[in-house]
């Protein structure tokens, strides 16, 4: 599972413009097809960073070159559990990552890591790597509600992100519920596509007369904003 370098633009929504600005995608774009019937689901993440927290540091900084790991599932299921690394070079993104099992996962947050040196996935084998190198550590928990809209021409894809909640990682997070706290309560609107951004987009959306930000939903979760 791998993306090319992206544009990608992240504006902070309060909830009347989140709720204006819904109203005009539903009514315009189509949704993902990935979505059930409430056409939204929830996302939830385990960051790694390291004793010095280098990915947060990097991304407070504005390090042009930066990355970060994540093991991310969806609407509570752990039977689909991916890996993914989050690159960003000169204001792009890209994503690659590959899908692992929950009890390599489980393996992971308890501390093991062998299974990683079998692994002939790419993104587990450079995670291995970093985690030797660098002593990256699962750190962190991200979890929030998405509504994804997505647009072909230009490969555009909107989301809404709410109700953003964070909290240490805990080991058993696979098995246990665990207490997340609010982290911001601005709803985020993120606009990603490949070369070119539609002006009906653009419009829609009313970009140029927002103003880009550079928010983190794994640094809100750390406390900073």
């Amino acid at each position: 599972m791998a993306e090319d370098f992206r544009h990608e633009y992240k504006f902070r929504l309060s909830q009347g413009e989140y709720l204006a600005l819904r109203s005009r995608l539903q009514a315009i774009l189509r949704r993902d097809p990935h979505v059930g019937p409430t056409g939204e689901y929830a996302i939830c993440s385990v960051y790694f960073d390291n004793a010095d927290d280098k990915a947060l540091r990097e991304k407070l900084d504005g390090v042009d070159r930066r990355e970060k790991f994540r093991i991310r599932w969806y609407n509570g299921d752990l039977s689909y559990i991916v890996l993914e690394k989050k690159a960003k070079l000169h204001g792009l993104c890209s994503k690659s990552g590959c899908v692992i099992t929950k009890e390599e996962a489980a393996r992971l947050f308890a501390g093991d890591s062998s299974w990683l040196k079998d692994s002939e996935r790419e993104t587990a084998r450079e995670l291995l790597a970093k985690m030797e190198l660098q002593g990256l550590r699962p750190r962190t928990v991200v979890d929030y509600l998405r509504e994804p809209f997505v647009f072909p021409p230009g490969n555009v894809r909107v989301t809404l992100d709410r109700e953003i909640r964070g909290a240490n990682f805990r080991p058993d997070v696979l098995e246990r519920p665990i207490f997340t706290f609010p982290a911001g309560g601005d709803v985020l609107l993120e606009v990603k596509y490949d070369h070119f951004l539609p002006d009906l987009i653009r419009d829609l959306v009313q970009i140029d007369s927002r103003g880009a930000g550079a928010f983190s939903k794994y640094a809100a979760a750390r406390g900073y904003n």
